[in-house]
């Protein structure tokens, strides 16, 4: 007679440190709309979705039953990230005042314009990683080019290493300006969107 196991839940996850989330003050507030975004509109005109779809009978064909269970699962899931990064936010505002060498030093918030090994100018800002945009020149502080420029000032070479190269880029200006940021939008095809008629 095989002898009985008793039954395992699922393993607690480790409580460690959160790794703090920097992050603008502009940021964090696109973060905190999308979050109030979710919970008073989107998921409440889901949940009436889901719950119209459930009494129409046989659940397991009914795919607007079917979709919107799918499209809650996702909207829970992004709730809960956003509110862990929201939680673990250091705030941190690039137009503050800077005293000393810190004013013309490389931190988070920094505008930086440098010169790389073929001599183009290139002009980056040190954001959050929820606030990362390549076309607008806005890198993550924890990107390996903002890990090359971290302390450095105007007039210092760093060396920025690449799986498969090493590139040496020279430092020209270090300015800390606000960074405009844009506001949260509500996506296209949202659930709680008013529709349209059509005459």
């Amino acid at each position: 007679m095989r002898e009985k196991r008793p039954l395992r839940g699922p393993r607690p996850e480790p409580a460690g440190p959160t790794l703090k989330n920097y992050i603008t003050p502009a940021g964090l507030q696109r973060l905190k709309d999308e979050l109030e975004f979710l919970l008073r509109r989107e998921r409440p005109a889901v949940v009436e979705v889901v719950a119209w779809a459930a009494g129409n009978g046989d659940r397991s064909e009914n795919a607007d039953y079917l979709y919107g269970k799918r499209r809650l699962g996702q909207i829970d899931s992004r709730i809960r990230f956003l509110t862990k990064r929201i939680e673990a936010a250091a705030v941190t505002d690039p137009a503050a005042a800077r005293q000393g060498s810190a004013a013309t030093r490389i931190f988070f918030g920094a505008t930086v314009t440098y010169k790389d090994a073929a001599g183009l100018k290139h002009v980056v800002s040190i954001v959050g990683i929820d606030e990362v945009d390549l076309d607008r020149g806005y890198i993550s502080w924890r990107s390996p080019l903002a890990n090359a420029l971290m302390k450095a000032s105007p007039g210092d070479r760093v060396e920025l290493r690449a799986p498969a190269k090493t590139e040496h880029l020279e430092i020209i200006a270090v300015e800390y300006a606000p960074v405009p940021m844009d506001p949260f939008r509500e996506p296209l095809g949202a659930q709680s969107t008013p529709k349209v008629e059509r005459s």
